[in-house]
């Protein structure tokens, strides 16, 4: 598989990732093996998690498989902290719960340093500089070799990366947000900043939380997250007439190139501008291999601009170019 360097760093990784969202929850050890050592296989060295995950399951999950599938040296893991289970306060980014994260993630990996450390989400109790200090202290400490943030909006992704650049600090090597043929909304204002930053992106459900490879066309499959009590909720919102619309020609485009819908917008979302490696989150080992099949496609330019048009997001004052007007 192809590797990529993450934003203006020397950190290489592979040109798709592995996402571990349900490890511990609705994937189990088995399955998880299963995930991994294709992935391996095929080439992957980014595998992405998070403390949240499964509860802190995913990441013990994934520390056991390290421990006995797949070398630790050969991949590159990346994890967040910063998430917290509670109703009042979904983040926490002080200095000491992030820290404090760290070393309850480094535990459960069984590892003494993560590749790439990510703030969660953006927390407005706490100022930015501490959350900062904290990626900071981290680097230099050695539990992570590099930094990088999730779900922030463009001013906070702004803020944060600028801030970076500043006296002896760690640069923001990427940033992790929704981004597919479904949700452009990083188009706006987020991939501007990270383009003007050198911070690589990683989109996470670059698949529009499945609804893209067109297994909810004739409803909903018994077998699917969208039929999963947990997930119904998460894939619900793709489920309207805008997106059926995109959809069906993303299937279309996939007759015409003879391959798949899941091919077709995982190499849109993976050769869009500033896009490092999209995060595939599977739930076996051949939906996996299906989507790492998706290495030798290139997409046409004229089928790229089909789905641009499409797909286009609306852009209002003021974030639309002054120099189309």
């Amino acid at each position: 598989m192809e590797q990529r360097h993450l934003g203006r760093t020397g950190l290489r990784v592979s040109r798709v990732g592995l996402g571990t969202l349900t490890w511990g929850r609705d994937t189990d050890e088995h399955d998880a093996a299963e995930q991994l050592k294709a992935f391996w296989d095929a080439g992957g060295t980014l595998v992405d998690t998070a403390d949240v995950y499964g509860g802190g399951e995913a990441e013990y999950l994934l520390g056991r498989l390290m421990e006995r599938l797949v070398p630790r040296q050969d991949l590159v893991l990346s994890t967040k902290a910063g998430s917290v289970p509670d109703p009042d306060r979904r983040t926490d980014g002080s200095r000491g719960h992030l820290l404090a994260a760290l070393d309850a993630s480094l535990a459960r990996l069984g590892t003494d340093h993560v590749d790439l450390w990510q703030l969660h989400a953006f927390d407005p109790h706490t100022p930015l500089e501490e959350s900062l200090q904290a990626l900071d202290i981290a680097v230099r400490s050695g539990r992570a070799r590099y930094a990088g943030v999730a779900n922030f909006c463009g001013w906070q992704l702004a803020k944060a990366g600028t801030w970076q650049l500043g006296g002896d600090r760690t640069r923001l090597a990427g940033a992790q947000l929704e981004y597919s043929l479904l949700q452009r909304g990083v188009e706006r204002e987020v991939l501007p900043a990270a383009l003007d930053l050198g911070i690589g992106l990683l989109p996470s459900s670059p698949l529009g939380r499945g609804v893209l490879t067109g297994k909810y066309r004739s409803g909903t499959p018994s077998d699917s997250r969208g039929a999963s009590e947990t997930m119904a909720p998460f894939v619900e919102p793709y489920l309207d007439d805008a997106a059926s619309r995109i959809v069906d020609a993303v299937t279309t485009a996939a007759d015409g190139l003879a391959t798949t819908p899941l091919h077709v917008a995982l190499a849109w979302v993976r050769d869009r501008p500033g896009v490092t490696a999209p995060i595939v989150g599977a739930r076996t080992a051949r939906q996996l291999k299906a989507a790492l099949s998706v290495e030798t496609l290139s997409l046409p330019d004229e089928i790229c601009r089909a789905l641009d048009d499409v797909s286009a997001p609306v852009h209002r004052y003021p974030d639309h170019d002054w120099s189309t007007l």
